[in-house]
């Protein structure tokens, strides 16, 4: 069992909303559509579940072609981030609902809502009304709903979102275990590249409606393909700073030089773009570690979380955010020198294609 996209597109009004995507989603798979705010993740699965109908391309389900076919006529489940429950129906009413729609005996809807409801740990709360409970309450019920549908694909666009993070981070661990036995594809959206480090399975990058990158979850954090889907996939986006190669030493834009070593060992003399991630910025040298790099920077803005700092900088032209451990709370307008392990650095062409690997990366 597969969804295939190919060649989707979707225009409005002469606007490309989605552009050319082509994707292989199989059965049971955890897929992640990861990007931020009007990327295009919705469209696209709106487009997977029949609500909208492509411009452009088709879509086919095990081989067979859905293109157009109403959402009526296929096993879709979807679960927003705005959930949806019957405030009329108590839980076990709500997650029997599509049930009695497939004309299922009452011993069979029995048996689904007391499993799904165990899963989910609702078993306690089944003669209740959706408006009696939790936020996490009646998202894990509208869960629920969709996972005793038994759909073939299941789409979750945002679902955890309006949730507090106590919520969020339990529901989070358990989705791809809750899904894990149904052999369904589920597909994902979030704005948030930990979400999808955390739910594993693919992840698809998506940015302005183009897909970037499609594959493994930890494969695509390590080694993207280019600039922008490093920036996506990365939280805070990704630092860049404009370097060039001549003879052996790497020049920055500052005036800096260091031995082309590391990522850099294999350029060809020439321009390129360097990126790094703001949790490798470090406020001392790394300890042990040869060739590190010195930055001196101005600190435009602090934002102290408690645990964490992050660290608005200026370089030059270039504007960097830095995550580091602890409380630093630094003046606007003061300079600091920040510190870069060379094995955190990846090496993209001007034109943003991937040209080395972080070290770290590539080891991993």
């Amino acid at each position: 069992m597969a969804l295939e996209l190919d060649g989707v597109t979707k225009t409005v009004a002469g606007r490309a909303h989605i552009h050319p995507t082509h994707l292989t989603l199989e059965r049971g798979t955890m897929n992640v559509l990861l990007g931020p705010t009007l990327s295009g993740k919705t469209t696209l699965m709106r487009l997977m579940a029949g609500l909208e109908v492509p411009s452009a391309g088709r879509l086919r389900w095990n081989g067979e072609d859905v293109t157009g076919q109403r959402v009526q006529d296929r096993k879709v489940a979807m679960v927003y981030q705005q959930f949806i429950n019957y405030p009329s129906m108590s839980v076990y009413e709500n997650i029997a609902s599509p049930l009695r729609l497939l004309r299922k005996s009452a011993a069979e809807i029995d048996r689904d809502v007391r499993k799904a409801a165990d899963l989910l740990k609702l078993t306690p709360l089944l003669a209740r009304k959706p408006l009696e409970l939790s936020g996490g309450q009646q998202q894990r019920c509208a869960l629920a709903r969709a996972l005793v549908k038994e759909a073939g694909l299941v789409l979750l666009d945002e679902p955890l979102a309006n949730l507090d993070y106590k919520l969020r981070e339990e529901l989070r661990a358990e989705i791809p275990n809750i899904f894990a036995e149904s052999g369904s594809i589920f597909v994902y959206a979030t704005t948030e590249p930990e979400e999808a480090l955390l739910l594993g399975g693919n992840t698809a990058t998506l940015w302005e409606g183009r897909v970037t990158q499609f594959g493994p979850t930890a494969e695509v954090y390590r080694k993207p393909k280019d600039a922008l889907t490093a920036r996506v996939f990365s939280d805070p986006p990704m630092n860049f700073v404009r370097v060039s190669r001549t003879g052996g030493r790497i020049m920055f834009g500052d005036g800096q030089s260091v031995e082309a070593a590391g990522a850099f060992a294999g350029l060809r003399d020439g321009r390129y773009l360097a990126g790094f991630r703001s949790n490798h910025l470090e406020l001392a040298r790394p300890a042990g570690i040869g060739g590190a790099l010195e930055f001196r920077t101005r600190v435009s803005v602090t934002e102290i979380t408690g645990s964490e700092t992050f660290l608005h900088l200026d370089h030059g032209t270039d504007r960097w955010i830095g995550l580091v451990s602890g409380v630093h709370d630094r003046a606007p307008g003061s300079d600091l020198s920040v510190w870069l392990d060379p094995a955190h650095v990846y090496v993209f062409a001007e034109d943003g294609g991937l040209v080395a690997s972080a070290a770290y990366a590539a080891a991993a």
